[in-house]
């Protein structure tokens, strides 16, 4: 919105109120406490009018056809031309002088009948259906329903449990046929696989011959669907609704950054849903950044603190690091996966040792959606807080001609496998490593010291994604019994190797210091002061470096580096 000249006057419920110049009704009432209920309407897809639910009386300030001037009543007000039939609102813009009428009696007895009609061959069975406490079927039908039904014949019945690919099942006799489910598909995904065969009642939705919803994005329609037709393989009956607790993250995959929503219950979660941002993922994620919270069960997880392969408490394994750090010869290889306030700590760390800092890149293929080249969420973290100076090469190759010219002999590695950086066997052998990480690998095998650290879904923290958008996530599960946050076992170390009292900081004591350094981008945020929608940072210099990605769905390199955003098409 840019400004006054982007809204318009529409008189709402006998109320003149401002709205968006090219708004829907759905929208425009929405912004004004006024819901109007749907189903096959859904902000990021097209129009269809499926449902019929929104119907709304709209009408238009009357004009004379031949000379154009305003048709006046009686008492010299401009005449208001209703339309003869109820509209859609999702298919309706706003325009200038629009009255709207959203509850009126004739747009309520079009709900009881619309709502009749879907409940016609749905099955009676809210007690067990997966949806029900987030059902919107169930809800607009107490809102908005007769309360009662006229239908005396036997219902259709439609398949149930059907695969339609390996991770979501389909209770057809649920299915509302919004065709939210195939315009995603279409539109989003870029993978037209569902569709609706047979007519009328028989109506069922299904894949196409020889074909399977498998895309990396099929989650989604489980997560749009408005019913209990589209059911999650992973999380089918597993808990309900209203048990679970939602915690803000961000999905830790890759340096898109999507927002997203921890299901939890007693320190277990349960599923991880998108969560709308439309300046980052819109309201869509991957399936595969939906099993991240697996390795929190993992049979490799690292759960104890260890010196020589002996369990010892945290302070000894602190003292045990601190020492073997404080030795000559000691490099730092950070991550990308590590928050921002660990990066910094490790920066800090690093120039305590005097010690030179690495991190190594990640690379894949990206798919222009929500899965970018950088599989790490936080590269641009260690860039603006100095850890590195400059991208970082998917090897730590120079590390290793250090380590065989004995010029690095001890290695604090945090959350990496320096064999799969590229260091052999050989390097290995001529080394003391000091480890931080999640999960056993050839390094935590390897380390003579051994600290466990947390998922993204046991700590808190900021990442910064590929457009320089700080974002910050927060725990939604208690860490293993005995663990401690990453931040607070690095600051500890630090003090060890300082030889002071560690001091009891916040992340926001982190970055009241990260914001003082001379040309710090992070200067003037911290992490209580940004909002879960997140904030944008200013790269300077950092624009020009050799990123690996080239288009997302909010992200365009070339328009990246010319200091823009990237513009989207309206979907409505």
């Amino acid at each position: 919105m840019s400004g006054s000249e982007d809204m318009l006057t529409i008189n709402l419920d006998g109320e003149e109120v401002q709205v968006p110049a090219g708004d829907n009704l759905i929208e425009a009432a929405a912004r004004h406490g006024n819901e109007v209920p749907h189903y096959c309407y859904h902000p990021k897809l097209s129009v269809v009018g499926n449902c019929r639910m929104c119907l709304v009386e709209m009408g238009m300030p009357m004009k004379d056809r031949s000379t154009g001037e305003p048709v006046l009543d009686e008492q010299g007000e401009q005449k208001i031309g209703w339309m003869p039939k109820p509209v859609i609102g999702c298919g309706t813009k706003v325009g200038p002088g629009m009255h709207v009428k959203t509850n009126s009696p004739l747009v309520q007895d079009c709900r009881n009948g619309v709502m009749e009609f879907l409940l016609v061959n749905h099955p009676l069975d809210c007690p067990i259906c997966d949806q029900a406490g987030e059902c919107g079927l169930q809800e607009f039908a107490m809102d908005y329903g007769r309360g009662y039904s006229r239908f005396v014949e036997e219902k259709n019945v439609k398949p149930k449990q059907v695969e339609l690919g390996p991770r979501v099942i389909l209770d057809d006799e649920r299915c509302i046929l919004c065709s939210r489910c195939i315009r995603f598909c279409q539109e989003v995904a870029d993978d037209d696989v569902l569709g609706f065969v047979d007519r009328g009642s028989h109506s069922t939705l299904t894949c196409y011959p020889g074909r399977q919803l498998e895309n990396n994005y099929s989650l989604n329609t489980v997560d749009i669907c408005p019913v209990g037709a589209l059911t999650s393989n992973d999380f089918r009956f597993r808990m309900r609704a209203w048990f679970l607790k939602e915690t803000p993250t961000i999905c830790a995959e890759s340096s898109v950054g999507c927002n997203a929503l921890v299901s939890s219950r007693e320190g277990v979660v349960y599923r991880i849903t998108p969560r709308r941002n439309d300046r980052v993922n819109d309201t869509w994620m991957t399936d595969s950044g939906r099993e991240l919270h697996k390795e929190i069960e993992s049979n490799d997880r690292i759960l104890g603190f260890r010196v020589a392969g002996d369990q010892v408490s945290a302070d000894d394994a602190l003292r045990a690091a601190a020492n073997l750090l404080g030795k000559a010869s000691v490099a730092v290889v950070g991550s990308g996966s590590c928050s921002v306030e660990e990066q910094f700590l490790l920066k800090k760390i690093s120039e305590c040792l005097k010690a030179p800092s690495f991190v190594m890149g990640h690379f894949g293929e990206e798919d222009g959606l929500l899965l970018s080249a950088d599989r790490r969420p936080n590269l641009r973290g260690a860039l603006a807080t100095g850890l590195i100076s400059r991208y970082p090469a998917n090897n730590l190759k120079s590390l290793g001609r250090r380590i065989a010219k004995g010029d690095v002999k001890t290695i604090l590695c945090v959350r990496e496998d320096l064999t799969e950086a590229g260091l052999t066997p050989e390097h290995l052998k001529k080394i003391q490593v000091v480890y931080l990480g999640i999960l056993e690998n050839p390094t935590s095998r390897k380390s003579s010291v051994v600290l466990p650290a947390l998922t993204t879904f046991e700590r808190n923290g900021s990442f910064i994604n590929q457009q320089f958008h700080l974002q910050k996530f927060l725990q939604a599960i208690p860490g293993p019994a005995g663990t401690l946050p990453d931040v607070f076992l690095l600051n500890r170390l630090l003090a060890e190797l300082r030889g002071e009292d560690a001091m009891a900081l916040s992340l926001d004591d982190h970055w009241a210091e990260m914001g003082q350094r001379r040309g710090s981008i992070l200067k003037g945020h911290s992490f209580g002061g940004t909002s879960l929608e997140g904030e944008e940072l200013d790269p300077g210099k950092l624009r020009d470096l050799a990123y690996v990605e080239r288009k997302s769905l909010h992200f365009d390199l070339a328009t990246f580096r010319k200091g823009g955003k990237k513009k989207t098409a309206k979907t409505n």
